[in-house]
């Protein structure tokens, strides 16, 4: 007997039911999870995820009552605290209340929702823009509605989780392309165009691990060659790339109009929560009646919106915080990169990693910085490679370079500190004469 395709019929897998497939204590993955966690806890190493921060948090934070120096917010120009920024939104919820209460298709659409598109679209030079309510989500709606079976998206290999998720939603194929190369890209493209329907690139303005920033003209003359279709996460780019903070195409020099879909969020430069999508007025249109995360979701609260609208038109008005970031952003890295840190492939962005190569070793340098009265999280595998385990410094146009300069100082230090005492255990522990390593050999390890 042949199914409906005159293939011969898959026999259904026959599972035993047991606690595993229905509990989620018993879940292989949890016990996973709980099985690291243990192994940190048994080494003497504390979680140091999911802190309570009181206040705002900016270039400082608070964490239970001890104020530290920051480098874990991504609150750029410090529009997130902005007594402005604030008024913009308290504005906004005393007008239209603390929640849209509806999709806007249905009966959730408020004046500040138009307005902050407006804006957005003028700063950026687009025809039109779409906000949503969540960043990962804007990612994960567009990209899984705008591609379907029979196209191919092609994303580069450190491409974000919500594009990675996205494009799996949209039943596309998907394949990445080495970081940054957009001569593979074109490779490929060569390859492989004519198979599919529809061809997407996604790409980011600035990547978020590494602090770096694709070629976009280049992008750009390989997705024309290709009759493709460029998109753009500027989730890090915006409001920190280019002189007045217009993003990548202003850091590039080309109009936006060269690229198909810019995709930003609202919280990081505009302070807020949310996402938008910006680009043609067809784009736009398509996706205000038809997509799924657009149309099925509340609308952006109307404080969030008034927070961005004002974090927009404070940026406009104030570009030297866009230049203070830049100043800021270039000491952190020539210091670290003085001292012997090891800062990856970060340049000319906020986004600063300290690559360790080993997720305890992050973790302990993370907590050792606490002492000093320094904030800076470990990202550990499986987020990255094990060789690839870092600390990541988000730079921020409020910190100081009194800041700046004690926090590298003290990475440096601490990691020496770190590494010549596993060194001293190593030899140690294998009989060997005990020998001293410097700060800044350790540095290098």
């Amino acid at each position: 007997m042949l199914d409906t395709n005159g293939a011969p019929p898959q026999l259904e897998k026959s599972y035993e039911i047991t606690p595993e497939l229905y509990d989620f204590a018993k879940f292989p993955e949890y016990l996973q999870l709980q099985q690291m966690r243990k192994k940190f806890t048994e080494q003497g190493i504390s979680n140091p995820f999911f802190e309570i921060h009181e206040g705002i948090t900016n270039d400082r934070t608070i964490i239970g009552d001890q104020e530290f120096i920051n480098f874990a917010s991504y609150n750029y120009l410090g529009m997130s605290g902005d007594p402005v920024v604030a008024q913009g939104a308290k504005a906004a919820i005393d007008r239209y209340g603390t929640s849209a209460s509806a999709s806007r298709l249905v009966s959730g659409e408020k004046r500040i929702h138009s307005e902050l598109e407006q804006e957005i679209a003028k700063f950026l030079g687009v025809q039109d823009v779409l906000v949503h309510i969540g960043g990962h989500a804007t990612n994960e709606s567009t990209l899984g509605h705008l591609l379907n079976p029979g196209d191919l998206i092609l994303h580069d290999a450190l491409a974000h989780n919500s594009i990675l998720q996205g494009a799996k939603l949209s039943g596309a194929r998907r394949r990445a392309f080495p970081h940054n190369d957009f001569q593979a890209l074109d490779h490929i493209l060569g390859e492989q165009r004519n198979r599919y329907r529809r061809v997407l690139i996604a790409i980011e303005g600035v990547y978020s691990m590494d602090g770096d920033i694709p070629d976009l003209r280049r992008f750009v003359e390989v997705k024309k060659k290709h009759h493709a279709l460029l998109y753009v996460d500027e989730a890090h780019s915006l409001g920190t790339l280019g002189a007045t903070g217009r993003g990548l195409s202003e850091h590039a020099g080309i109009y936006a109009k060269e690229v198909d879909v810019w995709m930003g969020t609202l919280s990081k430069s505009f302070g807020a929560t949310g996402g938008y999508i910006a680009g043609s007025r067809a784009l736009v249109e398509y996706l205000k009646y038809t997509s799924p995360g657009f149309v099925f979701s509340v609308a952006l609260a109307p404080g969030e919106a008034g927070a961005a609208k004002s974090s927009l038109q404070l940026m406009q008005r104030e570009p030297e915080r866009v230049a203070q970031l830049a100043s800021n952003a270039n000491l952190f890295l020539r210091l670290a990169r003085e001292s012997g840190l090891n800062t990856g492939l970060s340049k000319d962005t906020p986004v600063i990693p300290v690559v360790l190569g080993n997720s305890r070793l992050a973790l302990e340098l993370s907590l050792a910085l606490k002492t000093q009265g320094i904030n800076v999280q470990p990202i550990l595998y499986p987020a990255v490679e094990e060789s690839s385990a870092r600390l990541r410094f988000f730079i921020t146009a409020t910190h100081t370079e009194k800041q700046i300069r004690y926090t590298v100082e003290a990475v440096s230090n601490e990691l020496g500190k770190i590494t010549s005492q596993r060194a001293l255990g190593e030899a140690s522990t294998n009989g060997l004469p005990r020998r001293q390593t410097s700060r800044r050999q350790s540095a290098h390890k």
